[in-house]
């Protein structure tokens, strides 16, 4: 097990690692993008092309895995079923950061074009993403007060959806005006990234029986059991399902 804390470089590159395939695959894929791994599956989806590829190449595939783990102990990912395959799904904290994390990646993407003196390209590329992310990129580019965007913001415009040419109309105005940035809003938002980026003790949990009501101990230690198994969490208190499982056995 992971006993010590992930650093805030692993817990990032896990989670780029991870938006590649919310509810669509689980740990163990998760874990072969961060380990670089060749195997068919990975190449297939293109998995090879996440910035978190290989992130942990020298690492055992299990101690891989039990980092996984720890974010899905710590509250940054979970684990969701489609029919009764577990997929990864962010938390909310893990979305929190995510979000930003992405932002910036889009916003230096954008550095780098401008760097190398590139036209605007097909923006097509940034429609029906994350409407909260693309907000967040927005704003962000709205706090460099940087009239160099202006002429992408102006392609982008074009063709993305209503609410979001508004948003974009609001930046170019502020890059035109050089609009003062809010830095208290800046502030409040580094503050809240560096707190969501300490992650949540596990916890024992307490349980309300669906079949007689009473609340039962779901301890941390059964938790990842149930996760490493691929189990359904119990919605049963231990007596209950000793009782049907005991039906189950004198109807059989």
């Amino acid at each position: 097990m992971v006993d010590n804390k992930l650093s805030e470089e692993e817990i990032l590159a896990i989670l780029r690692a991870a938006d590649e395939l919310i509810a669509q695959g689980g740990r163990s894929l998760l874990a072969k993008i961060l380990k670089g791994s060749r195997e068919k599956k990975v190449l297939q989806l293109g998995l090879d092309a996440c910035p978190a590829y290989g992130y942990f190449k020298g690492v055992k595939l299990e101690e891989v895995m039990e980092k996984i783990d720890w974010m899905i102990d710590h509250d940054f990912l979970d684990i969701e079923y489609s029919g009764k395959l577990p997929m990864i799904v962010f938390t909310e904290r893990g979305w929190h950061i995510e979000r930003d994390k992405y932002a910036d990646e889009f916003l230096h993407e954008w550095d780098d074009w401008l760097a190398e003196g590139k036209p605007a390209p097909d923006m097509t590329y940034l429609k029906d993403r994350n409407r909260n992310m693309i907000f967040l990129f927005l704003e962000k580019m709205r706090e460099t007060q940087d009239k160099r965007y202006i002429p992408y913001l102006e392609a982008w415009k074009q063709v993305d959806y209503r609410k979001v040419r508004e948003r974009i109309n609001s930046v170019i105005r502020s890059l035109e005006t050089e609009e003062t940035p809010d830095y208290q809003a800046i502030q409040e938002r580094e503050s809240s990234l560096k707190e969501a980026l300490k992650g949540d003790e596990p916890q024992d949990l307490y349980v309300k029986c669906w079949e007689c009501g009473d609340r039962f101990l779901f301890s941390v230690g059964e938790q990842q059991f149930y996760r490493k198994m691929g189990f359904h969490d119990p919605k049963r208190c231990p007596e209950c399902r000793m009782e049907r499982d005991m039906d189950n056995f004198l109807d059989f």
